[in-house]
């Protein structure tokens, strides 16, 4: 028989979380699911509450410096979406029937370079978990389809947390930051 109860476990969980990228997690110690997606356009509203629910600090360190015009920057993280090398990949919370985003990564091809770069928040709740290693694993899963071979990304010096979950993930420090900054580059395999 080939029913749902006879798939491997990833497989089922996929097909309970239609739109997923990778199959979802469940978070003992928050007792729900996680499903990562790809952000739509009916996401704007949602990614701009979730911006705005992130500590002081956590909002800083995602945009490196304030930002008021969280509206903004979530229709624009959606809006370029549509173009070929971009995408934002979203973090959904699933309990109970309720859904809540608890993290998102933005990733964007600059061709001119050659890479990738990209920016990634967790819900301060959230953050410690091992769900900044899987979303920045789908983003580069995704990159990865897409035919790119490098992907970078720019954190502030004092970011410990981001550099290291990016040193987790493999990435290194090219030396290419500023007194402020740190340059974090990755080249990408199968």
């Amino acid at each position: 028989m080939c029913g749902p109860r006879n798939l491997p476990r990833a497989s089922r969980m996929l097909q309970l979380f239609p739109g997923a990228v990778v199959a979802p997690v469940e978070l003992a110690e928050a007792k729900g699911m996680v499903c990562i997606r790809t952000a739509s356009a009916s996401d704007v509203e949602d990614l701009s509450v979730y911006f705005a629910g992130l500590s002081t600090s956590s909002r800083n360190k995602r945009f490196m410096g304030a930002r008021a015009d969280l509206a903004v920057v979530a229709a624009e993280c959606v809006a370029k979406a549509d173009r070929p090398g971009h995408f934002t990949l979203l973090a959904e919370f699933r309990q109970e029937g309720q859904r809540n985003i608890i993290g998102e990564t933005h990733y964007a091809y600059d061709a001119a370079a050659r890479h990738g770069e990209f920016a990634i928040s967790v819900a301060d709740a959230f953050q410690r978990l091992g769900l900044g290693l899987q979303m920045m694993t789908a983003m580069e899963t995704r990159a990865i389809d897409l035919g790119h071979e490098m992907i970078a990304g720019e954190t502030a010096r004092t970011n410990a947390e981001m550099r290291g979950l990016a040193k987790k993930a493999g990435f290194r420090d090219t030396g290419l930051g500023d007194w402020q900054s740190v340059h974090l580059a990755k080249h990408l395999s199968r």
